[in-house]
């Protein structure tokens, strides 16, 4: 069965498409287009290894890169580099926001989001948008090189490497793996 081009994350209150998937680019981008509900927004993180260029499309964006706040309407761009502190959010309180982001190079973030997402869509997630399993945090922030801007970095590294390789041991890896593999279909049944 292939994997859906849409999925929705009601804590953040977005949907994300897939224009650009990682196997189509042949790992060099991922591209998304998000559209993001008025007040949604996601926390302060940044990541070591990709970029990210945020184009919007329709309404108004916010996006805090470093210590700065920029609110970019249709046309507007801005990328964010390696290792810079970002976050995005819907400044409006009645109208969504719909932006392209693209991610350079791809990584693992298309399995991330697919991780996050299919585990919201299914009540996994805490009312604050966190797997309910540390299991599962600990293979979703590893997936997604994300980091957190209150612990150092070094610590974060550590402990990621640390959980990530007992959460795969223990099962966890798999038990995700629906959520951002193609399953295969059995011969004679259609998907």
């Amino acid at each position: 069965m292939a994997l859906p081009r849409t999925i929705s994350n009601p804590y953040i209150g977005d949907t994300v498409t897939f224009l650009e998937t990682t196997e189509e680019t042949g790992g060099s981008h991922v591209t998304v287009l998000v559209e993001l509900a008025p007040g949604g927004k996601n926390g302060l993180h940044y990541h070591t290894t990709f970029t990210e260029h945020f184009e919007v499309v329709e309404g108004e964006l916010g996006l805090r890169a470093g210590k700065e706040f920029l609110f970019l309407s249709r046309g507007g761009t801005a990328s964010v580099p390696s290792h810079m502190q970002h976050l995005f959010f819907n400044p409006s309180t009645k109208h969504p926001v719909v932006f392209k982001v693209t991610v350079t190079p791809a990584r693992q973030f298309e399995a991330c989001l697919r991780v996050a997402y299919g585990l919201a869509m299914d009540g996994k997630m805490t009312k604050k948008g966190m797997p309910k399993k540390f299991s599962h945090l600990a293979v979703l922030l590893e997936l997604g090189e994300s980091y957190l801007t209150f612990l150092p970095h070094k610590l974060q590294v550590w402990l990621y490497t640390f959980f990530a390789k007992r959460a795969k041991k223990n099962g966890a890896l798999k038990e995700l793996e629906p959520y951002y593999k193609q399953q295969e279909t059995p011969e004679g049944v259609s998907a």
